[in-house]
């Protein structure tokens, strides 16, 4: 009786694993208190790992579990840092060889090539590559679903080479800038061969994700990593909206979940929240709502913490190849 216990709550804790990715940016930098971790909060956060169980794991071994559809232990930690700012390797990458927590460094590549004072230089890059994995984070750092297909491609490629030139090794995996993407932006950038994508979008990450739109959570400025780590990902389809509507209307919102759930919590940016239906399995939202931000979020949850995302972004320009 007591192993078939064990065996049932053991399938309950695999049912239930999510793990979790964040992404911070600067640290200790006040000029940039937004989107910078203090040194304090740093060390706070690694505590709370340490104390409570969580293991900081290479983001290699997330790629590898989406990729075998495996399970992903719900301690299950992997650290990021976009842009490759200086003020990491100055203030914070000896806290992270302290506590030995290994992370993936997404290079801005145009700053670094171009030496911008705020960046981290090729070398610098070089040292941070002993203790942790480097990965791309774009050229120029555009808004890429406003660009049209061929400034994507050779936006993409343009950081590809330089990276690979300074490295001695091709980038396996991209964040991208600003976490935005959509359907077009992610066919273009799954064609370079990543190991993995990521994006920025809250929510945890777990053997239904998939390689090429992997959810991190932002842990920048006074962030709550308490709160954080309560996220968990929804299982939606998203059917529509697939893009951002020409005339800036919504008018539909449909997506396929469990046949078990009846009722769902929908968000639209600018909007706020709504409990809506769910039929055989189908949300299936008629509207008509004026979109008022040029990047709109949409979530369905079952809660406030096991959600799903879909980010719509207005695009400019006609998009060609």
């Amino acid at each position: 009786m007591r192993l078939l216990f064990l065996l049932l709550f053991s399938s309950y804790l695999y049912l239930q694993a999510n793990g979790h990715i964040f992404v911070y940016h600067r640290f200790e930098d006040p000029k940039h208190l937004s989107t910078s971790t203090s040194i304090k909060q740093l060390k706070n956060d690694f505590e709370y790992f340490k104390k409570h169980g969580y293991k900081v794991v290479p983001i290699e071994d997330f790629f590898e579990k989406i990729k075998k559809k495996k399970p992903i232990p719900s301690n299950w930690v992997a650290l990021t840092i976009d842009d490759a700012y200086k003020s990491f390797y100055e203030n914070a990458l000896a806290i992270f060889k302290e506590y030995k927590y290994p992370f993936a460094l997404y290079v801005y590549v145009e700053a670094t090539q171009k030496k911008y004072g705020d960046f981290m230089n090729w070398e610098e890059i070089k040292e941070a590559d002993k203790y942790g994995t480097i990965g791309l984070h774009s050229y120029s750092h555009p808004r890429l679903p406003r660009l049209l297909d061929k400034e994507i491609q050779k936006d993409t490629q343009k950081a590809y080479d330089i990276f690979t030139k300074n490295m001695g090794y091709s980038p396996k995996s991209y964040a991208y800038p600003y976490g935005e993407y959509d359907a077009r932006v992610k066919n273009i950038i799954k064609g370079f061969g990543f190991d993995g994508i990521l994006n920025q979008s809250t929510g945890s990450v777990n053997q239904y994700s998939s390689n090429d739109d992997i959810y991190r959570i932002a842990l920048t400025g006074k962030a709550n990593l308490e709160e954080k780590l309560k996220y968990k990902t929804f299982n939606a389809q998203w059917i529509e909206p697939k893009e951002f509507p020409k005339d800036g209307i919504l008018k539909h919102i449909k997506a396929k979940v469990d046949k078990n759930i009846k009722h769902l919590n929908l968000y639209i940016t600018g909007e706020g929240w709504k409990q809506i239906e769910v039929k055989d399995g189908i949300v299936d939202e008629k509207m008509r709502v004026y979109l008022k931000n040029s990047r709109t979020r949409l979530i369905l949850g079952q809660g406030y913490y096991t959600i799903s995302n879909n980010i719509i972004i207005k695009q400019r320009g006609k998009n060609v190849k």
